[in-house]
This record gives C-alpha cells, sequence and structure tokens, in this order.
C-alpha cells in the first residue's frame, strides 16, 4: 500500500486574498484536514468552498492526534495541517506531528503562505539579514524580564509576538532591558483593516501605545533592533547569571560572585547591574 503525505499548509493571516492557490488546491484533494479550532477554520474553508473534512489537533489533544493522523497516512490518506491563521508550527501546534510523520517515512510537504513574523519583518526596516524569532515572551513577570535581560546584547533583530493585554507591559520591560533609544517596530493586525506598522525609540514607542488604546488590540508583533557590536559586550549567558544572582543578592555581592565565575571584569558586571535593576 502506497503511504499518504502530509501537508503543512499556510493560511491567511487576515486578508483572504492573501490565500495561494496551491493551498485551495491541497486542503480540496485530501481526505482530512487537522486544524485548531473547527469553528474558526470552518469559515475559511466555506470562503474557498472547501468541504473536506476537519479533525480537532491542538495542544490539548496533540500526542493523541499525532498518533491517530499518522496512522491514517500509514494507510494511504493524505492529511493537511493548518493552524488558526499564517504558517503552522511557528508558534502553533504541530510540531509533534510533523516530527511523528518523518519518523515513520511518511512525506511532509511544505505549501507556503502568509507568515506574520515574515511579513513585519519586511516591512519594519530593521536590518533583515539576520534575524532572532522569539515567540511570545512569558506572562509572568520576573520571567519576561529576565529573558529580555539575556537577549539585551544579541546583535540580531529581535520578534516578538505579544497579545494585547501584555503588549503595554512588555513594552516597559523593554525598554528596561535594551534602553529607551534603542529602534523598535509596532506591527499590528497585519494585512487586516486597521494594520499599524510604526517605527520609534523604544520608549516613545511605549508612550505611544500608552496613550492610544487601539494600538493596544488585535493581532501584535514586536520588532527590536539588534544591538550594536562592542568589543566588550557581556554575553548573553553572562547577563542570564548576573540576573539570577541579583534575585537574590547586592548587586556588588551579584558582581563579585559572577566575575568568578566568568573571569569578566567585576567593575564591568556591577556597572551592567547598576544600569538595567
Amino acid at each position: 500500500m502506497t503511504v499518504g503525505v502530509l501537508y503543512v499548509v499556510a493560511t491567511p493571516i487576515g486578508n483572504m486574498d492573501d490565500m495561494v492557490p496551491r493551498a485551495v488546491n491541497v486542503l480540496q484533494q485530501v481526505s482530512v484536514i487537522a486544524v485548531e479550532d473547527t469553528r474558526h477554520s470552518g469559515r475559511l474553508l466555506q470562503h474557498f468552498s472547501i468541504n473536506t473534512p476537519l479533525v480537532a489537533y491542538h495542544e490539548h489533544n496533540e500526542q493523541a492526534q499525532a498518533k491517530n493522523l499518522v496512522q491514517r497516512m500509514l494507510d494511504g490518506e493524505e492529511v493537511a495541517l493548518i493552524s488558526d491563521a499564517g504558517t503552522p508550527l511557528v508558534s502553533d501546534p504541530g510540531y509533534r506531528l510533523v516530527k511523528l510523520a518523518q519518523e515513520n517515512e511518511v512525506r511532509v510537504v511544505p505549501v507556503p503562505g502568509a507568515c506574520a513574523l515574515i511579513a513585519a519583518l519586511s516591512a519594519s526596516g530593521l536590518p533583515s539579514d539576520r534575524f532572532s524569532f522569539e515567540g511570545f515572551l512569558p506572562a509572568k513577570v520576573q520571567q519576561r524580564k529576565k529573558i529580555l535581560a539575556g537577549l539585551s546584547t544579541e546583535s540580531r533583530s529581535l520578534i516578538f509576538y505579544e497579545s494585547p493585554h501584555r503588549i503595554v507591559d512588555s513594552l516597559a520591560d523593554m525598554v528596561e532591558a535594551f534602553g529607551a533609544e534603542r529602534l523598535a517596530v509596532l506591527a499590528r493586525e497585519i494585512t487586516k483593516t486597521f494594520e499599524t506598522i510604526r517605527q520609534l525609540p523604544l520608549a516613545e514607542l511605549h508612550a505611544w501605545v500608552v496613550g492610544d488604546s487601539n494600538q493596544q488590540r488585535g493581532e501584535i508583533v514586536v520588532l527590536i533592533e539588534g544591538a550594536r557590536e562592542q568589543a566588550n559586550a557581556l554575553s548573553g549567558e553572562v547577563i542570564h547569571l548576573l540576573t539570577v544572582l541579583a534575585e537574590e543578592l547586592p548587586p556588588n555581592q551579584a558582581a563579585s560572585l559572577a566575575a568568578k565565575a566568568t573571569g569578566c571584569k567585576r567593575k564591568e558586571l556591577y556597572q551592567w547591574l547598576i544600569d538595567h535593576h
């Protein structure tokens, strides 16, 4: 028996006209479409007159459903995976299914299309030759600050997804971690009616979002300019160690311990703590 195929299909992130013809053809021909939310995806498929059966595939049933879907492919069926919007697996479920399919020698075929982080980067005006996608930051304040502190010397452009109810607090933490003058971009509601893409120094961007509640709505991507290379810049590992020590110790003690552990100069470590805490 011929083994089936897993298609990983990108869907629009807002504007229905961004649906590529190949994606429509694939979704019409497969045996079943794995979706995060059957009601949400049902509207998309109805728009394109796609009547293929749907099966729920989300973070709560991912492990069991992946096994079921792979078995169907081993029995010869073709399966498509879509997310609620954009490219599957990018801050969405799907990794287990793709991995399990490959382990069972099922061919995995990408059907490219819209992706919010790439669309935002392309219009951001920030360097795009090297970038790091960090997904969603933690909801807990201390965890979020720790991650941002560790990224403060990263020279690549940084890309984050953020939720409307956390955007103000996250931008405030970014000002603290990266500095008021670091360039940043808010890309909101990409391809939709109220699409907004604005580049400002971080402190100004934070103030703008605080002052306009409309900028605290919808799907949000935040992009941060990478740190400029410095000869004596602290590595992410050193900054992470400093941040952890500073949670339990005064700055002078934290700097001293970190200096012994890393070989860095105590004065530089102490100054970093004073500047960032």
